[in-house]
């Protein structure tokens, strides 16, 4: 059974999109999947990059593209009223669920509500009446299950988001989704077939292209 690491923040459509085809595109393999919020601007500010949606244009292609997407893969997605927002709270929520025994973890289960809260509906997904309602629900999974209900603002939370930050750019992660399995990074949604091909034992990876990728010369720098 080979450990697959997700890395993901719900502000991200294409995390989204990618958390939803996981279970198809792994389907025939054994794998034990560990899902790892982290704050994509955190990623974003260490390579001094600006997110899609801090870019006009690129924006409205973004929403215009997962959106596309979402309809050819059968995924239901609705924007948000407002995009992009604070994912902080939400982050914070999920990680308020994690165990001793993977502190950094969400379920699947914590995960995909995450997801819905910001993808499903159409709605605000920084209103505090959606956030407390979505933490009552959270908190009663937890007492369901007999765990202990961590506030989310505690300082065990946060450093359980600041452990997997620093984790994901030890990693070499620049963005989410990000999937890390053998040491291997495979990001975006559109990687999900390039995972799985590696997962089959696909030959085009004993072929030195992953590695020569790595010698690539840059020819140029902007200053």
């Amino acid at each position: 059974m080979k450990d697959v690491q997700f890395f993901y923040d719900p502000i991200s459509p294409y995390a989204h999109l990618a958390f939803a085809a996981l279970p198809q595109a792994l389907m025939g393999h054994s794998v034990a999947l560990h899902y790892r919020p982290v704050l994509f601007a955190g990623l974003l500010k260490a390579h001094g990059q600006l997110g899609p949606a801090e870019i006009p244009a690129k924006r409205d292609w973004t929403y215009r593209q997962v959106q596309w997407l979402a309809h050819t893969h059968g995924i239901r997605l609705e924007l948000p009223a407002t995009h992009p927002f604070n994912p902080l709270p939400l982050l914070r929520l999920g990680l308020a669920t994690a165990v001793d025994e993977a502190p950094g973890e969400t379920s699947r289960y914590v995960t995909e509500l995450l997801f819905q809260h910001v993808w499903h509906g159409g709605a605000d997904a920084a209103d505090p009446a959606r956030l407390a309602d979505l933490r009552a629900r959270l908190q009663d999974h937890m007492a369901q299950r007999g765990r202990t209900w961590v506030e989310p603002d505690s300082d065990v939370v946060k450093q359980r988001l600041r452990a997997n930050g620093e984790q994901a750019l030890a990693l070499g992660l620049f963005g989410v989704p990000a999937l890390v399995v053998d040491g291997r990074l495979f990001w975006g949604f559109d990687a999900l077939p390039m995972l799985k091909a590696w997962l089959d034992g696909d030959a085009w990876f004993q072929g030195g292209a992953w590695e020569a990728a790595a010698r690539t010369a840059v020819g140029v720098q902007r200053r």
